[in-house]
C-alpha cells in the first residue's frame, strides 16, 4: 500500500484534489480499484496533511434482478471506521431488459454516474472520489482516438456546476499492476465479483489486449502515451507540471502554455527595442 500512497499523494498535489474540510464520497463498486482507493484515502488521513472525512457509497445495479451481497464491503468499512451506504437501484433491469442495449456500458455508466452524484450530494459531500487508475486513463484516451476519432479523456479533477460537486480521481498515477499487488497484500480486503452479464467482454477489454500487445512489441508504449497526454495537457492531465492557462481564463495567452507566452512577449520586446534589426526583413 506504500506505493499506492505515493501515487495518491502525487495526484493530490499535482491536481489539488483534496482540501481541508472536504467531505468526500468514495464510489465503491466492490472491485479492487475502488477498495484500494478507499483504503489509500483512509491511510492518507493518518498523515494529517489534509483534514477531510470519507463516506463510502455503493450502488447495487441488481443485475438479473437480484441484489449483490456487499456485506464484505460493509464489514470492511466498519473495520476501518468509514461511514457506508448501500443504495439499491434498477439500473441492471433498465439497461439489459427494458432497453436491451447492444452496447450497454455507456448507458450503464451514465446512469451510475448520475445516481452517484445525487446520493453524494444527499449525504452532504462536496467531492466524489472514483477509482480510475493510470491504465484506465490511457485506455480511455486511445478508445476516444480510435473509436470516436477525437483527442480526449476524462479529467483527473472536474467540477460539476449543476450539481455543485467535484469529481476527483486520486489513483490517476497508479498503474493497475500496483493496485492488484496492493489488493492482494491487504488480507482484510475482499473483492466482490461483478455480476454484470458482459463483464470481460467489452470494448475496453479489447483495448486492454491491444495495449498489452503494443507494450510487448514496443516497450514503454504506455509511458509514452501518458507522457503525450501530460505534455499536451489533454483535459487537464498536464496538472501543475504542464499547466496551460487557456484563453477562457486568460485571453492574453490565447490558449498557449504560459511559458511559451512569456517567451513570445520577450521576443516582441526585443524586436520593439531593435535588438534584431540586423536580421533584416
Amino acid at each position: 500500500m506504500q506505493k499506492i500512497l505515493g501515487y495518491l499523494r502525487r495526484a493530490v498535489q499535482e491536481f489539488d484534489l483534496i482540501e481541508n474540510g472536504d467531505r468526500i464520497a468514495v464510489g465503491i463498486s466492490g472491485g479492487k480499484d475502488s477498495l484500494v482507493l478507499l483504503t489509500a484515502l483512509r491511510e492518507f488521513q493518518r498523515f494529517h496533511l489534509v483534514d477531510y472525512t470519507l463516506v463510502g457509497i455503493t450502488l447495487d445495479p441488481q443485475f438479473n434482478g437480484e441484489p449483490t451481497d456487499y456485506s464484505p464491503v460493509a464489514a470492511y468499512c466498519e473495520q476501518i471506521g468509514v461511514e457506508y451506504h448501500l443504495i439499491p437501484t434498477h439500473i441492471g433491469e433498465i439497461v439489459f431488459k427494458l432497453r436491451e442495449e447492444k452496447h450497454p456500458c455507456s448507458l450503464c455508466a451514465k446512469m451510475r454516474r448520475g445516481a452517484l452524484h445525487d446520493h453524494a450530494k444527499e449525504l452532504g459531500c462536496n467531492k466524489l472520489a472514483l477509482g480510475h487508475h493510470n491504465d484506465d486513463a490511457i485506455e480511455t484516451f486511445l478508445m476516444n482516438l480510435f473509436i470516436e476519432g477525437r483527442i480526449g479523456c476524462y479529467a483527473p479533477k472536474s467540477y460539476l456546476s449543476r450539481k455543485d460537486l467535484t469529481l476527483i480521481r486520486p489513483l490517476s498515477f497508479a498503474p493497475e499492476r500496483d493496485i492488484i499487488h496492493a489488493a492482494n497484500q491487504c488480507p482484510d480486503l475482499t473483492v466482490v465479483k461483478s455480476k454484470c452479464p458482459v463483464d470481460g467482454h467489452t470494448r475496453r477489454e479489447d483495448m486492454k489486449i491491444f495495449i498489452r500487445e503494443q507494450e510487448k512489441e514496443n516497450s514503454g508504449f504506455k509511458t509514452r502515451i501518458f507522457g503525450a497526454m501530460r505534455r499536451g495537457n489533454v483535459d487537464g492531465w498536464g496538472g501543475k507540471t504542464y499547466y496551460r492557462k487557456l484563453s477562457m481564463d486568460n485571453p492574453e495567452t490565447n490558449g498557449k502554455p504560459e511559458r511559451f507566452h512569456m517567451l513570445e512577449r520577450e521576443i516582441a520586446r526585443r524586436i520593439k527595442e531593435g535588438q534584431y534589426a540586423d536580421l533584416g526583413d
